[in-house]
């Protein structure tokens, strides 16, 4: 497995990299989760796949099997600014109680659509392509100047990121998505993980 990154805009760089990555989303939080998002019978694509989004995608051999959008909390399309901002704004059916307080700078970003394909069967392998995810996207924040990523994520989310290194903290009060998860919350320092263990394949 290895990672790549782009911009929005550059993405027919990567040939069908980002088609794939929205069929990977699709699968997940459509056909699995339940989710009421924008999507067709291949795609799942919404409001912030825009050009302010950036994505580390994870591909082994040429096919993609997980992936993350990023963007910073400076983001404005149209009347969309980025997810949290907005939940907090009570534009989304995200409840606002969830965001701690409004962001808008360039040094914090936010990760959003994180996902790994179920064809990644073994835990080891979840691990290390969650990994490859979190250092791409941390490395084309810190390209832009960045240094914290914040996620609404579910809480299991967070122990992962910490298990591997990566120090994740939950801020704010959880709460229970139709899908029967409990989110919350999370800021993270863009460093590298302190050890993660986990072999390349």
């Amino acid at each position: 497995m290895h990672c790549i990154t782009f911009d929005f805009l550059d993405q027919h760089r990567h040939g069908s990299a980002f088609h794939q990555y929205l069929s990977v989303r699709k699968r997940f939080f459509v056909d699995v989760l339940s989710w009421d998002i924008p999507h067709n019978d291949d795609v799942e694509m919404d409001q912030y796949d825009n050009p302010c989004a950036r994505y580390a995608l994870v591909l082994r051999g040429k096919a993609v099997v997980g992936g993350a959008r990023v963007m910073p909390t400076t983001s404005v399309w149209g009347r969309h600014s980025y997810m949290l901002r907005d939940a907090l704004r009570g534009d989304l059916a995200i409840p606002p109680s969830v965001v701690t307080e409004e962001i808008a700078t360039d040094a914090v970003w936010e990760i959003t659509r994180l996902v790994i394909s179920d064809e990644v069967a073994t835990q080891a392998e979840r691990s290390y392509c969650l990994s490859l995810i979190l250092t791409g996207a941390i490395s084309l924040v810190r390209e832009s100047g960045g240094d914290e990523l914040i996620s609404l994520s579910p809480l299991a989310m967070g122990r992962a990121l910490r298990q591997l290194g990566f120090p994740a903290r939950r801020v704010g009060a959880p709460y229970c998505e139709s899908d029967g998860r409990s989110y919350a919350m999370l800021r993270m320092p863009c460093l590298a993980p302190v050890a993660h263990g986990i072999a390349a394949e």
